[in-house]
């Protein structure tokens, strides 16, 4: 069983099989994908638009495209010169993605951030607003540490928000959305979930931005 998840993560994602990955990180990637709590079924076309404005909506994206894996030695949080940064096309990325936003309404929203360089400069060229950086949307793929605190603060801040409020966007990071919807997303790609009680999210659609 081991084998076989592992050759098939390496198959489907090849830049897993990077050294500072390994199998063990590999194989945690795996579990990630097949034990989330994806949902059974998936909002229609259609009713997407209808849910982007209906209130109590968190729509997570992955940074746009940023070339590498992980971060770099080095890295050091607030230096975005050792950090992976977009590339042109990710920039581009972005900027698409807020468009496809305002063209289906949505001018505003609240804009929330990791504090990676990355996810800070695809927040800002969606132009929804200002953004506002939260350490609970951190990544914790190299600090697996930080998992269980990220996503409990998650829960805290989803907690004391109105159920009804105005489209929360949430720029972050693979690792963040796949442990709150059971989804892998690409980069520049994302996740819309609906807020409940109790600082809960249920997973609703799956976006592409690209229709």
């Amino acid at each position: 069983m081991r084998v076989s998840l592992y050759s098939e993560f390496a198959r489907l994602y090849p830049w897993g099989r990077s050294r500072r990955l390994g199998a063990r990180g590999m194989m945690w990637a795996v579990t990630m994908i097949l034990f989330g709590a994806a949902p059974a079924s998936w909002a229609a076309p259609d009713d997407i638009v209808e849910r982007l404005h209906a209130g109590g909506q968190v729509l997570a994206i992955r940074h746009a495209e940023a070339p590498g894996f992980g971060d770099p030695q080095g890295f050091r949080l607030g230096d975005c010169a050792t950090q992976r940064n977009l590339s042109e096309a990710g920039r581009v990325q972005a900027r698409a993605i807020g468009d496809w936003l305002r063209t289906r309404g949505i001018e505003r929203a609240r804009v929330y951030s990791s504090q990676w360089c990355r996810c800070v400069e695809t927040a800002e060229l969606l132009g929804l607003g200002a953004v506002t950086e939260l350490p609970a949307l951190n990544s914790f793929f190299e600090r697996p540490q930080d998992r269980e605190p990220n996503l409990a603060a998650l829960k805290d801040f989803f907690d004391r928000q109105p159920l009804d409020g105005e489209l929360m966007v949430l720029v972050t990071h693979q690792v963040t959305i796949t442990a709150l919807s059971g989804e892998f997303r690409a980069s520049g790609t994302g996740v819309l979930m609906a807020l409940e009680p109790g600082g809960l999210v249920r997973a609703v659609a799956r976006l592409d931005f690209d229709d």
